[in-house]
């Protein structure tokens, strides 16, 4: 059985799908400030609920009871809490997760990270990194799965991206390439890394089927929606300013996260879709559909 820590998310959610899918018999963590609705989505996909939160390390020793592989996307980045922080769930939380996996006998532990050339320091990247480590050193088979820039976020209104009113905000001067990629390819990894021996004790950089620009997104958009867009930038130094003004750890790892955009991160995929031969989404198919 697999459990999937983070399943009311936009990926795990996909995660869970796909699982089920495949055959796979899933588990899900939930909490009681679960999203209602995505709740009873992974109900109706027969997937077994199972209430906790990570940190309450007693409920993740239960959650992990039985289970042969752990998926975790679990982030306070969309989906924060109250009594949530960055240390306490995307670091600590998930160090109790491998803790309570390792004791229950878990073979392998799947882990969504962020991209490994993500060159800003932040509270984010810490805990990121702080649980790559720790789950190196746990003797579980591991992978660790480095996605570059979704696309549904970072292409989207949210982030000021808006294909629909033509308006599309560039962090920086939008001229360094990225390897935008969709968070249904994610999961396809995420799926595909249970059983594929490729995938073991492995770092795997993910990133889409091209990297453009960020000006080259914006053309894509232009041709596809047969019209200029406005299109906003955001200096580096204001990126720079919006930092350092951050008392809240989140937001300066949202505008480190925005920051490291604009320098770019470009990742080749060839040498992975050799060894896993998955279909990747470009971005100008995502722009046919928004």
């Amino acid at each position: 059985m697999v459990l999937v820590i983070g399943a009311t998310g936009l990926l795990g959610g996909e995660i869970c799908r796909r699982l089920v899918a495949g055959g796979k018999p899933v588990r899900a963590l939930t909490r009681p400030t679960s999203d209602p609705t995505r709740v009873a989505a992974l109900r109706a996909l027969g997937v077994k609920l199972v209430n906790g939160d990570l940190k309450d390390r007693a409920s993740l020793d239960a959650a992990c009871k039985g289970i042969d592989t752990v998926i975790s996307t679990a982030s306070i980045t969309f989906s924060r809490q109250p009594g949530d922080t960055l240390a306490s769930v995307d670091q600590q939380g998930q160090i109790a997760l491998i803790g309570a996996a390792r004791a229950a006998d878990v073979v392998r532990f799947v882990y969504v990270s962020v991209s490994g050339q993500n060159d800003v320091d932040c509270p984010l990247m810490t805990a990121k990194r702080a649980v790559e480590q720790e789950l190196m050193q746990s003797g579980m088979d591991y992978t660790i799965l480095r996605p570059s820039y979704f696309m549904e976020v970072w292409l989207s209104p949210a982030l000021g991206f808006d294909a629909a009113n033509g308006t599309a905000r560039v962090y920086g001067s939008g001229e360094k390439p990225i390897s935008f990629i969709s968070y249904k390819d994610v999961a396809q990894f995420a799926v595909a890394s249970v059983d594929n021996p490729a995938a073991r004790n492995a770092v795997i950089e993910l990133g889409g089927p091209e990297a453009l620009t960020p000006m080259e997104v914006v053309g894509v958009f232009e041709k596809k929606k047969g019209r200029r867009f406005q299109t906003e930038h955001v200096p580096e130094d204001v990126l720079e300013g919006q930092r350092a003004a951050a008392s809240d750890p989140l937001q300066q790892s949202f505008a480190s996260l925005m920051l490291a955009y604009a320098h770019g991160d470009a990742i080749d995929m060839q040498p992975t879709l050799a060894r896993m031969p998955l279909k990747l989404t470009s971005v100008r198919e995502f722009a046919d559909v928004n």
